[in-house]
């Protein structure tokens, strides 16, 4: 499941590039934070100024796409990112992903009779 990060600065990683992306959820909006990423081919280091607090968790990717958009307060990255290893904020949006389809089908089974409801019976045959 390819991840899109969108980062408030400028960031050039060209595509293919693997990186390693630490982050951290949001207590507030339950979202992951991106707070350093590494260019592993190159090897230069980005990361934000403050210092995090609380548990981070890392996870490596590669790069499918790098967007940067210039010019004043708007100046943005956006990356998309297929990841290559397991990494724990990756899990949670993956079950949440699940949770979702899974309802999804229950509701569809739900529509089209599904499988809980109980067999119909038959009417008893005279020979």
């Amino acid at each position: 499941m390819d991840r899109l990060l969108v980062l408030t600065a400028q960031v050039a990683i060209a595509r293919g590039h693997r990186v390693e992306v630490t982050e951290q959820v949001d207590p507030l909006t339950e979202e992951p934070v991106v707070l350093a990423l590494v260019d592993l081919d190159t090897g230069i280091r980005y990361r934000r100024a403050q210092e995090p607090s609380g548990e981070a968790s890392r996870w490596i990717g590669r790069i499918l796409e790098c967007t940067v958009t210039m010019g004043g307060a708007g100046a943005h990255t956006a990356l998309l990112v297929d990841p290559i290893g397991p990494g724990a904020t990756g899990a949670k949006i993956a079950l949440r992903g699940a949770d979702a389809a899974a309802d999804a089908a229950k509701a569809e089974a739900d529509r089209w009779g599904g499988a809980d409801r109980p067999p119909a019976e038959e009417p008893e045959r005279f020979w």
